[in-house]
């Protein structure tokens, strides 16, 4: 499949010129997960955001930020807007914890998401879907 970088680009300044003309603000990194297995946020996970040390083998990670989520399962901005760089970065979900606290197994100790961001100030959210024995990712809107 051979994507049309250009449209690609347009879609993504519309996205941007839509926020500004309804006065809302882009966000930066954010995230929310929901607990698919109660059907309800994940409330109490603990989720770190890292960015990936360009040109450096082996790669090396800077952690940025750090929270739980909220009772919405959200965490809000891990990172700013503004400070967001293109580059690569990842988000470290710790699940093990969180079902452990509940008195819940769970296969999955951590969840490692890798993603890439294009351009500098690009807003970008990621929900988990989360159950014990299994999760999945996208790039959200």
């Amino acid at each position: 499949m051979v994507v049309d970088e250009d449209k690609y680009r347009l879609e993504e300044d519309a996205f941007a010129v839509g926020h500004i003309l309804l006065g809302t603000t882009m966000t930066g990194i954010t995230t929310q997960v929901t607990d698919v297995g109660l059907g309800r946020a994940a409330a109490g996970l603990q989720a770190t955001l890292e960015r990936s040390v360009p040109d450096v083998w082996p790669q090396q990670w800077v952690p940025l930020a750090s929270k739980s989520t909220d009772a919405d399962g959200r965490c809000g901005e891990l990172l700013a807007a503004e400070k967001v760089r293109a580059g690569t970065y990842r988000i470290v979900f710790e699940t093990g914890a969180y079902f452990e606290a509940a008195g819940r197994a769970a296969f999955y100790p951590e969840v490692v998401v890798t993603f890439a961001v294009e351009r500098d100030g690009s807003g970008c959210h990621l929900p988990l879907l989360l159950s014990a024995f299994g999760y999945s990712t996208c790039r959200g809107a």
